[in-house]
């Protein structure tokens, strides 16, 4: 067992299925680039709520599904041990996050970070970030209502993560298309 709590993680991807008889297990990458973690040596599985952590022997990027990975873990030797941890969470460290640019974030760092357009001044905190739609869509609570900001280069103009502040240009009538009764 590892004493590494979820929220010191990102989510890195989940297990699908096996793959063979060895205990290879074909697994879904949810990252941007996928080839940064072709050199992993260890990830955590959320089993039964708490993160077990495993070494890994291999894991290979399939060339005609980006996304997807064969990952072999150590001690996991059969296709019956495979089987046990089919639809399980991998996680990673958040510290394996690389360093990102003035207007670039990850979604779960600026949940608590404070809104201010460069019109209206200081808008409210970030609630959550949706991801489910094709644009993310950032989530505040302002005057009772919420209100979904997309998050693209027109919109983040800076995210300050010393003051803990996302710098943002709100489309002309975005608030008033909530406000409004």
């Amino acid at each position: 067992m590892s004493d590494l709590r979820q929220d010191d993680c990102f989510e890195l991807g989940k297990i699908l299925k096996t793959h063979a008889l060895y205990g290879e297990l074909s697994i879904f990458l949810d990252v941007d680039y996928p080839e940064d973690y072709q050199t992993l040596q260890e990830v955590w599985v959320e089993i039964e709520g708490k993160l077990q952590k495993f070494e890994v022997e291999g894991i290979r990027l399939l060339p005609n599904k980006p996304q997807t990975a064969l990952l072999k873990l150590k001690n996991i030797d059969s296709i019956e041990q495979a089987q046990e941890i089919i639809g399980y969470k991998l996680f990673l460290p958040l510290s394996f996050l690389p360093e990102l640019g003035e207007k670039q974030f990850y979604f779960h760092e600026i949940i608590g970070f404070w809104v201010v357009d460069k019109n209206l001044g200081d808008l409210a905190e970030v609630k959550d970030v949706y991801t489910t739609t094709q644009t993310a869509l950032i989530v505040i609570l302002y005057k009772g209502k919420e209100i979904l900001i997309p998050i693209n280069d027109e919109v983040i103009l800076q995210v300050d993560r010393k003051e803990k502040k996302l710098h943002v240009a709100l489309p002309e009538g975005l608030l008033d298309v909530y406000l409004q009764d």
